[in-house]
């Protein structure tokens, strides 16, 4: 799965996530072509609140369907890391994103 925040500015990511058959979720808003999205989260894409709430919740589904995974309740596709590394992932995530914010912002 790509998770794309805005599906516009990283077009080259949503076209090649599309010919490899990799399922595409993404924050579009009206300036965005929803037909190249598999599961869209309608929302503001340029609003930094927005996309730190709709990224942080992504993020632990994430950790949450691994732990679901881990204990047999549905199929393990891929694992990265251990369970500890897994608490860490969300907050590097979290990080991340806070960073192209300020970086956006100044």
């Amino acid at each position: 799965m790509l998770y794309v925040v805005d599906p516009k500015n990283e077009n080259i990511a949503v076209l090649e996530a599309r010919k490899l058959g990799i399922p595409i979720v993404a924050i579009v808003d009206t300036n965005c072509d929803p037909d190249l999205i598999d599961y869209i989260i309608p929302g503001n894409d340029d609003a930094i609140k927005a996309i730190r709430l709709i990224t942080s919740i992504m993020a632990d589904a994430v950790i949450e369907g691994r732990g679901l995974s881990t204990e047999g309740n549905i199929p393990q596709v891929a694992s990265v890391g251990n369970d500890q590394e897994n608490g860490k992932e969300s907050e590097i995530l979290q990080e991340k994103v806070i960073e192209e914010e300020t970086e956006e912002v100044k």
